[in-house]
């Protein structure tokens, strides 16, 4: 496999439940880069605003909320972290209560905003401190980075898809008792996909899709 060039930046988008996160993770490690979770972040405002009472149905509350947030991220891949106020909150943020809420949170435009903005930063600190970085989750390839060197939209099956976000949400497989909660968790999900009808006007970059990356191959195309 070749050396990828640097500054690189790569962002990974699609539905909850397409090894996104996996699939980040294992590119970063591969080619050296530095990784962000932009969706921990927006797990990281829920618990946030659940911890200082915040009603999270106020949104002007709640992008108050995203702009006073003490946030740091880890962005090594090989042991990424979430700190709020030095409290590292890894665990917290993956509860059951906070996977039920935070599309509140993630579908607050201020918030988006707000969090964009600070992806953006992150961004631009990882390509100077590790020569680039792996970036995943909502708006990643359209808003946040839509002129990333190369971006990713994975795609899975709903069977899969769904195992993985019961695993994530419950620690077990799909089951029907689980499937509310879990339909509900990726509501933000319908969002995202919005903004997907404009990214072939985008600036040029390297687009994979679904036909040319899939989630059980997921990096081996991107450098060979």
């Amino acid at each position: 496999m070749n050396t990828p060039p640097k500054p690189l930046v790569i962002a990974i988008d699609g539905p909850s439940g397409t090894g996104k996160s996996s699939v980040s993770k294992a590119v970063a490690q591969r080619l050296d880069l530095a990784y962000l979770d932009t969706g921990a972040m927006y797990r990281a405002l829920t618990w946030w605003c659940v911890q200082q009472g915040v009603d999270l149905e106020d949104q002007p509350a709640v992008t108050r909320a995203a702009k006073d947030l003490p946030l740091q991220m880890g962005t090594d891949p090989s042991s990424p972290s979430v700190q709020v106020g030095g409290v590292l909150i890894d665990e917290a943020i993956r509860a059951t209560a906070i996977s039920e809420s935070v599309s509140k949170v993630a579908t607050n435009l201020g918030v988006r905003d707000e969090l964009c903005r600070r992806q953006r930063a992150l961004i631009a600190e990882s390509v100077e401190a590790a020569g680039g970085v792996v970036a995943e989750g909502r708006d990643i390839t359209t808003v946040v980075a839509p002129d990333a060197h190369v971006r990713i939209l994975l795609s899975a099956n709903q069977e899969a898809r769904l195992a993985r976000r019961a695993k994530q949400l419950h620690g077990e497989a799909a089951t029907p008792r689980s499937l509310p909660s879990m339909t509900r968790s990726c509501a933000v999900t319908r969002t995202t996909r919005r903004f997907h009808s404009s990214c072939t006007q985008l600036p040029a970059s390297r687009w994979w899709t679904p036909q040319t990356l899939s989630s059980t191959s997921p990096w081996k195309q991107c450098w060979m």
